[in-house]
């Protein structure tokens, strides 16, 4: 009984000595761990203002930025256009100022005078355009050579005309496509001053001045006659 009193006695006592020492306890505990009732209310503010950052950070990640809807805005239209379209454009969009009553002479009378004014701007611009502009030497004249005259030789089928014979002239030229030969015949009328050409002859004729309303050439030279 005796052992039984003074282990009693012995928990009591350690109860109490734990329970005079709780608060310092505390105290000393809280010191060791570096934080304070003031730091640990400003740990919780700053805790609270986090979650509120957190919480309003997606809706300011979702919404886009200025530039970026600045960059997808839609190209004007008007700029692809020519620019006397864009000045009608433009000329068109201004405000109308009424003009005071005119009738039918003094509207044209007007036009007359503004064409006039338009007409004298015009001939100031050009002849302050040919001011600037300096005197080149330019290209010289072409000198002018007499072409020579065509020369033809044929088969005389008509002399009978006066001073007058109509010459055959064949021509057989090969086709630049098919290959082909072809012949053809042009009918010229050439002056014979003296008669000499008989038909059948073979003749050289020469371009000259029209002599009459078909002749358009002379007899050169009889290169071989009919037999």
């Amino acid at each position: 009984m005796a052992e039984d009193e003074t282990k009693k006695d012995e928990t009591t006592e350690q109860d109490e000595a734990t329970q005079d020492a709780g608060p310092v306890a505390e105290e000393a505990s809280g010191e060791e761990l570096g934080s304070s009732p003031e730091e640990s209310a400003a740990g919780a503010e700053e805790s609270e203002g986090r979650g509120t950052d957190a919480a309003a950070s997606p809706d300011a990640s979702s919404a886009p930025p200025a530039s970026e809807e600045s960059a997808e805005a839609e190209p004007n239209p008007e700029d692809e256009l020519p620019w006397k379209e864009r000045r009608r454009l433009a000329k068109s969009r201004q405000a109308h100022k009424a003009k005071p009553q005119q009738s039918p002479e003094e509207r044209k009378a007007e036009r007359v005078a503004e064409r006039k004014k338009r007409g004298a701007a015009r001939r100031k611009e050009r002849a302050a355009l040919k001011a600037k502009k300096t005197a080149g030497t330019g290209t010289p004249p072409a000198e002018k050579d007499s072409n020579a005259a065509k020369v033809r030789q044929g088969i005389v089928v008509s002399d009978k005309g006066q001073k007058s014979i109509t010459v055959r002239v064949d021509i057989v030229r090969r086709h630049p496509t098919y290959e082909k030969v072809i012949r053809r015949s042009r009918t010229l009328h050439a002056h014979d001053e003296r008669n000499e050409a008989g038909e059948g002859d073979t003749v050289r004729v020469i371009e000259t001045r029209p002599m009459s309303k078909t002749k358009r050439w002379r007899l050169v030279e009889i290169l071989e006659k009919a037999k």
